[in-house]
């Protein structure tokens, strides 16, 4: 498609959108004078759908009616209400139902994941991760590489660029592999790299360290609900999200787990609880841990039906659209962003997000500049702010239109 830059041109696209009427379907934040901001915040926390508040009042009239009966008798059952949400997310991931379950929030789930699947010995040992991964997952695997008693700083790959680069290349990652292969125990990745935007191919890089038998899984964080995924085919060991970001959850709400099916029956070493036991034993409360043989199986405790159901509101909306149309309006959309962006007559941006990239577009501002930023807030933007120079902004597919994003252009050319 050939783009315009005019008001015009975007309402024309905005027109033929066939996912334009969900924008209507969320709240967004309003200025001082009643206007809606520009909301291009949703890789940091997603927008409430408008159906939330019904979900999570069900969940709350039957607690009153019914108390503890609601575990059984509740219109959606708390016993499985976890449950619900499995098809939901097979589809966002591409996975099967077996393999994903929602529970805990994401660094927790983290931590689990690799009681399971980091275990060094004399020889592998070695954790792959990016130098500018989200600093929660540095602390996560510095701190299981510690609990094994090894040391973080022989221990620890952390990939970083070529100099003069901002992103990292996938030959440089499997060649990493490559000079390491005998002593490398996990590769944990952000699918989508939080800082960059910059999406790695996954596939490649798994069916590569798996050649080596070297554990592989992902922090989907800035992946689940913006990209398409194919976890299952992939042959990835584990992923780990979060839902409140393009899953549009509420705030710390509860997370998700892909566990690939092929360790579901493995005795591999857990931080086991009672929601991971066997259904049908479960409540004769056995002295021996005996786990579902799913991904359920690394459930610890009894989830939070009250966020649950808000995760559940967001999920009805993604099983109404489905992922491959919102990634198809995701690529015009930011292309659109890429294209505006492209015809500003300044020096003082860069992108740094490549070709590989989801919704968000990562901006360099010249000499690390915030008040730029600053200023685009107070003329009716949500975007977010990186140090040392970033600003990122994300055009959901879901509630933003093509006039958010020619809007965005206008104010911040106005403000350069």
């Amino acid at each position: 498609m050939t783009f315009k830059n005019s008001i015009e041109f975007a309402l024309e696209l905005d027109k033929k959108d066939p996912l334009a009427s969900y924008q209507d379907k969320f709240y967004f934040p309003l200025q001082n004078n009643g206007d809606k901001y520009i909301y291009l915040c949703g890789n940091s926390l997603g927008l409430q759908s408008k159906n939330t508040e019904e979900f999570v009042q069900q969940e709350l009239e039957d607690w009153k009616s019914l108390g503890v009966e609601g575990h059984l008798h509740a219109k959606n059952p708390w016993l499985p209400y976890h449950e619900f949400l499995s098809s939901s997310y097979s589809k966002i991931v591409g996975a099967k139902e077996n393999e994903v379950v929602a529970m805990n929030t994401l660094s927790v789930n983290l931590h689990l994941m690799m009681v399971s699947f980091y275990r060094p010995t004399k020889v592998r040992y070695k954790i792959i991760i990016e130098s500018d991964a989200f600093p929660s997952d540095i602390y996560a695997v510095e701190s299981h590489i510690k609990h094994h008693g090894l040391d973080p700083s022989s221990s620890l790959i952390k990939l970083a660029p070529r100099k003069g680069e901002v992103v990292v290349r996938t030959e440089d990652i499997l060649n990493i592999i490559n000079e390491n292969s005998d002593s490398i125990s996990l590769i944990l990745l952000g699918g989508v790299n939080y800082y960059t935007g910059q999406v790695f191919d996954m596939q490649k890089i798994t069916d590569y360290a798996h050649k080596y038998n070297i554990m592989v899984g992902f922090d989907l964080a800035h992946a689940a609900g913006n990209i398409e995924l194919s976890l299952n085919d992939w042959g990835v060991d584990f992923a780990v999200w979060c839902s409140y970001k393009y899953l549009n959850s509420g705030p710390g709400s509860v997370a998700g787990v892909f566990i690939h099916e092929k360790h579901h029956k493995r005795k591999l070493e857990r931080f086991a609880g009672w929601w991971g036991h066997n259904k049908e034993s479960r409540f004769k409360m056995p002295d021996e841990f005996m786990p579902i043989e799913t991904a359920e199986g690394w459930q610890l405790s009894n989830p939070p039906i009250l966020s649950l159901a808000a995760v559940r509101a967001s999920l009805s909306i993604f099983d109404e659209v489905g992922m491959p149309s919102l990634v198809e309006k995701s690529k015009q959309l930011t292309s659109y962003l890429v294209f505006l962006l492209g015809q500003l007559p300044n020096d003082r941006i860069k992108i740094i997000t490549p070709n590989e990239r989801g919704c968000q577009i990562s901006l360099s501002v010249k000499n690390g500049d915030k008040n730029l930023f600053n200023e685009i807030t107070k003329k009716g933007v949500i975007a977010d702010w990186r140090e040392p120079d970033v600003i990122r902004v994300a055009p959901v597919p879901l509630y933003n239109s093509y006039l958010d994003v020619y809007n965005f252009c206008k104010i911040l050319e106005e403000t350069l």
